[in-house]
């Protein structure tokens, strides 16, 4: 059986490499895929906790499916609000956006 440290430390580098495109990225698209993988990384340690804790309930991987539900939603959301703005601008960087801002 695989110990819960590896499974929190692929978490970790999941995560900071999700952070790191969030933070990196000019293009709407980099900045979606940055938010999916930070979200799968919260969804690996629901899981790995839900799967390590002894009394056998399902919490982590219910919590999971929530998660996959809202990311599914904000995948949507997001990729719409992209295409939207594609078609207006014909280019999907975030730093020559101002129209959303209040």
């Amino acid at each position: 059986m695989i110990p819960l440290e590896w499974y929190l430390a692929l978490s970790a580098i999941l995560f900071c490499i999700g952070v790191f495109g969030v933070m990196s990225r000019r293009n709407a698209i980099g900045i979606l895929m940055g938010i999916e993988l930070m979200l799968n990384a919260a969804n690996i340690n629901l899981v790995a906790f839900g799967s390590f804790h002894k009394p056998a309930v399902l919490t982590g991987h219910i919590f999971a499916v929530f998660v996959m539900t809202i990311a599914a939603a904000e995948a949507a959301v997001g990729l719409a609000i992209i295409i939207a703005v594609y078609r207006s601008r014909l280019h999907i960087n975030v730093d020559k956006i101002h129209e959303m801002k209040w």
